[in-house]
């Protein structure tokens, strides 16, 4: 039986479906019927641009980011699809914050849900540093859909360590 890395907290009846889709070679067909195309935020200053319009939409009294962008050296294998992190540095007499989001670099070519579904998680940290459901919570707000996407980024995983790229 395959393990599916990806899914392994998910019920056995679903990664039995998800193990059919595969043997059958239909994983890809269902993500691209869900998904027809990538996002078009391949850039560091669009992926910016993309998160800051999500934060200002909901979290406009959270934490200012200094930087978000694209980082290849995230191992999605270790179950980091991004990372938020918080550096504080002083500056004269002042201790001055900055917030930074990364996210793997496999998402580039991604759907824009998946991403967004990525971003919303990040920012989400920034107000609540722990999974707990006040998190879960906030991250539902920004997106009604995010467990489901959260499910069908997993299945994205699997589909590209087991076949490779989804579009092109």
């Amino acid at each position: 039986m395959q393990e599916l890395t990806y899914l392994q907290g998910y019920p056995d009846p679903l990664q039995t479906q998800v193990r059919q889709l595969i043997s059958q070679q239909r994983l890809g067909t269902v993500l691209l019927q869900r998904y027809p195309e990538p996002h078009d935020f391949t850039t560091d200053k669009s992926l910016y641009q993309y998160t800051i319009d999500i934060k200002n939409q909901f979290l406009r009294n959270a934490a200012p980011l200094s930087k978000v962008a694209y980082d290849n050296k995230i191992q999605v294998m270790k179950h980091a699809l991004g990372l938020h992190t918080a550096i504080s540095r002083v500056q004269g007499n002042k201790l001055k914050a900055k917030a930074e989001i990364r996210v793997a670099t496999v998402f580039k070519c991604a759907p824009e849900a998946l991403l967004r579904m990525i971003v919303v998680h990040e920012l989400a940290h920034l107000k609540e540093k722990e999974h707990n459901k006040s998190f879960y919570s906030l991250c539902c707000h920004m997106d009604p859909d995010y467990h489901q996407l959260e499910f069908d980024t997993r299945l994205y995983l699997t589909h590209l360590s087991l076949f490779g790229k989804l579009y092109g």
